[in-house]
This record gives structure tokens, C-alpha cells and sequence, in this order.
């Protein structure tokens, strides 16, 4: 409670005749912070979640209508893997959209022998491909991108209210320096 209460005494406006005019101003302005940080963080992560939900959506939707799975015959036996869980690249041959023969490297699992059929994504000239986006992929980027937008605009306002806090206080030290340039002589002279 007393962070809270330190910060509604700081933005509250009270009639204190030693609160100057820029402790009103920084007050207007951390309060006007506040709700900046409140509507605009979110606004940026909805916008840009949507933004690129909708591209995802749409790479998606193309991705799915361009490319295509075809059988692919094994040339080579796939070597042992070194490492568990590793699918090895060898060479293949396989039937492209179009009907055109083609040849080249797809990865297979361990253990496949020449002549064996892997299933292979390829585009529409008939180039491997990899697998089309799938939707829990398209989310994962729209969540991503809404939380990378989000820390943007926390990061960009809060650089603005330490610049402004920083300018308000340096201008509230030349105010108290020339202040006491004024009335400092009247105190410290000897009588």
C-alpha cells in the first residue's frame, strides 16, 4: 500500500503552495503515462497478433494449395544416425506435379533401404519443399509477434517517461539553484 499511496500523493493535484509548476507538469504527465501504458501496450499486441495471425492464415491457405505430397523412392540405403532422433539426407527420385521426373536429396528415417517410399512435400515445379505452415504454427507466431509488440511499447514508453522525468528534473534544479542564487545571499550575509 505504500507504493500506491506514494503514487496517488504524487499525482494527486492539492493546493501545497511549495508543489511547483513542474511538479504539477510531471505529475499530469506520469498520470497520462499511466493510461498510455494501459491502453497502448495491449493495442500494440492485438494489432500486431492480428497482423500477423492474418499473414500466417494466408501463407498458410497458399502454401496448402501450391504444394503437394508425392511418393519419393529411396536410391540409397539411409546410413545409421549418429545422434538418436536424426533423419539423414539422401538421394531420391520422385514424380512432380507437372509429371516431370526429378532427382535430388530428401531426408529419411533410419533404417529406410533403396527402394523403400517416403512421403515428400515439393512446390508446384516440382522442388522439395518443407512441410506447409500448420495452424498451431500461425498461432505461435501471433502470439509471439503480440508479446514482442507488447515489450516494444512498454520499452518506448518508458524510455519516454525516464527522458521526461529526467528533463523535469533537471529543470527543477535550475529553478531551485536560481531560486537560492536569489534569496541565498539574504540568509548566509553577516550582520
Amino acid at each position: 500500500m505504500g507504493r500506491i499511496g506514494g503514487l496517488w500523493r504524487e499525482l494527486r493535484q492539492d493546493g501545497n503552495p511549495l508543489r511547483r509548476a513542474c511538479d504539477r507538469t510531471e505529475a499530469v504527465l506520469l498520470a497520462c503515462l499511466l493510461s498510455a501504458l494501459f491502453i497502448v501496450v495491449p493495442l500494440a499486441a492485438v494489432i500486431a497478433g492480428v497482423q500477423v495471425y492474418g499473414a500466417g492464415l494466408r501463407a498458410e491457405r497458399a502454401e496448402r494449395a501450391a504444394w503437394h505430397q508425392v511418393p519419393a523412392v529411396l536410391l540409397v540405403t539411409v546410413p545409421a544416425p549418429r545422434y538418436a532422433g536424426y533423419e539423414t539426407a539422401v538421394q531420391a527420385r520422385w514424380t512432380a506435379p507437372d509429371g516431370a521426373r526429378r532427382t535430388g536429396q530428401v531426408t529419411a528415417p533410419p533404417g529406410a533401404r533403396a527402394g523403400d517410399t517416403v512421403m515428400l512435400w515439393v512446390d508446384v515445379p516440382g522442388q522439395p519443399t518443407g512441410m506447409p505452415l500448420q495452424p498451431l504454427q500461425v498461432t505461435g507466431q501471433a502470439i509471439q509477434a503480440a508479446a514482442i509488440a507488447a515489450a516494444a511499447a512498454f520499452a518506448v514508453l518508458l524510455c519516454a517517461g525516464v527522458l521526461t522525468r529526467r528533463a523535469l528534473f533537471r529543470r527543477r534544479l535550475a529553478a531551485w539553484d536560481a531560486e537560492w542564487r536569489a534569496v541565498g545571499p539574504r540568509w548566509t550575509s553577516t550582520r
